[in-house]
């Protein structure tokens, strides 16, 4: 069995200026879509809020219908007791039964105008919560009338603007995403090829960076991406590409403009062909 050969230092630094390369135009094909995926995740994310709103307030309407529910049982069978307390009353032996019965009964009464007064105040409740959910017109003094929306209505105009919003950069992906889906192939190809003490500084780089520059080359004596002059002996290091060179300023891994152009042109072309 062959063995595989091993990667010299300059096998390393196109490796990963290549994936810098390949990476940075990834990262300009996101910038065109803007804010638009944050925009359309803010949405879903409200969108989802409405929806437990609205779930909160039909296990609220729930919770009312159940109390209307066991009230009207409560008042169907005090409307029974006291029809059987008034027939109890024709066989009575003497007024202190009758008078206890009559007592039973106006309990019983009073327990039927408490049921009836806590069922209106549940349907109260229910329609200003169905209010809610459906929306209502509200007329102020003059007569001019205002419609309030419901959370239904919110909730359609909203998934609807997601819908767009979705509409929008689903286009936008369709224009590069045969390009996208090459670079992204060609970057997991060249990560395999790094070694993962390398790989893991270059995402940690890439990281700590907002422009996404982890491997800069040296442009007119100077780190391409902050700009500090490098050292002259540190350039002739540079360009003979026997070991890794960082930027003392920035951390950022260097490599000569020689190597960065060749490269360039190399994923230039390989973006030609896409």
């Amino acid at each position: 069995m062959a063995k595989t050969k091993e990667l010299t230092v300059e096998d390393k630094l196109r490796a990963l200026y290549d994936l810098q390369l390949i990476d940075s135009k990834i990262d300009e094909i996101k910038f065109t879509r803007g804010e638009l995926p944050l925009e359309i995740e803010d949405m879903e994310d409200e969108i989802q809020g409405l929806h437990t709103r609205k779930q909160k307030i039909l296990d609220r309407i729930a919770q009312f219908e159940d109390e209307i529910s066991k009230r009207q049982l409560a008042s169907e069978e005090s409307v029974r007791l006291i029809a059987r307390y008034e027939e109890q009353q024709k066989n009575v032996r003497n007024n202190r039964e009758f008078e206890a019965l009559s007592k039973e009964i106006e309990y019983q009464e009073l327990e039927i105008q408490l049921a009836d007064k806590k069922i209106k105040k549940a349907k109260e409740e229910i329609e200003k919560l169905n209010k809610q959910i459906e929306g209502y017109t509200q007329t102020d003094d003059d007569g001019n009338e205002t419609k309030i929306k419901g959370i239904d209505e919110i909730i359609t105009e909203k998934e609807e603007n997601l819908q767009h919003k979705k509409d929008e950069l689903a286009e936008m992906m369709k224009e590069t995403e045969k390009q996208e889906e090459a670079l992204r192939n060609r970057a997991e190809e060249l990560r395999q090829s790094i070694e993962p003490v390398l790989l893991k500084a270059y995402d940690r780089l890439r990281n700590n960076f907002k422009n996404g520059l982890a491997v800069v080359s040296i442009e007119r004596g100077a780190s391409g991406g902050s700009y500090f002059t490098i050292p002259v002996q540190q350039q002739l290091e540079i360009r003979e590409r026997n070991r890794i060179v960082v930027d003392e300023h920035s951390g950022r891994i260097l490599v000569d403009g020689d190597l960065a152009r060749e490269e360039k042109e190399k994923i230039n072309k390989l973006l030609e062909n896409i």
